[in-house]
């Protein structure tokens, strides 16, 4: 696998892993703890990797703070 199509297949993981910890999370199936927040910052991750390579500002800095919010949680739930 190509550094560019691990950047998207992460990208594309990140996306999927916000939307299920938003999903399951809207429809009460799953609470807001360590695997929300695991997924989230995770999620984070994979999205704002795709940002800084296509030098989506914006974007990249929404999933920096989105994902420094779900580590300090991760944190503070130990």
């Amino acid at each position: 696998m190509t550094k560019a199509r691990l950047i998207d297949a992460l990208g594309w993981y990140g996306t999927g892993a916000i939307l299920t910890a938003y999903a399951l999370s809207s429809f009460g199936w799953l609470e807001q703890g360590r695997a929300y927040q695991l997924l989230n910052a995770t999620g984070a991750f994979g999205v704002g990797l795709v940002c800084w390579k296509r030098k989506t500002w914006q974007a990249f800095w929404l999933e920096a703070v989105w994902g420094a919010v779900a580590l300090v949680a991760l944190v503070r739930m130990l």
